[in-house]
């Protein structure tokens, strides 16, 4: 039983740990849409292509409703939009991916 206990405790503070380190913030992620992607994105439109936006319903429609998808996009571009890999830590990406991740399923 004390084994239990013992393992329990160092499971608890490990995985709380890890919690911690992956969450995403969603103010520096605004910050970054902000600065790097509201000029083609503003409230989750999309100025260059309109039927691709960043609302829910066309996230889902285009298998992008996922923070990888997301931060995949991000990173690497596609079509009109060009690529952060090389522009943006990997912290910024994911932190704007889940902001626009969030923004989307709350309305924008």
């Amino acid at each position: 039983m004390r084994w239990l206990f013992t393992f329990f405790i160092i499971w608890n503070i490990f995985t709380n740990n890890l919690q911690t380190t992956f969450a995403a913030d969603l103010n520096a992620g605004e910050q970054i849409f902000s600065a790097n992607c509201a000029a083609c994105h503003a409230n989750g439109n999309n100025a260059i292509m309109p039927d691709k936006t960043l609302k829910d319903d066309a996230l889902a429609e285009n298998g992008m409703n996922s923070i990888e998808a997301i931060t995949n996009q991000v990173k690497n571009g596609k079509n009109a939009m060009p690529a952060f890999g090389g522009r943006l830590a990997d912290e910024d990406i994911e932190n704007v991916a889940n902001y626009v991740l969030s923004k989307s399923e709350n309305g924008w």
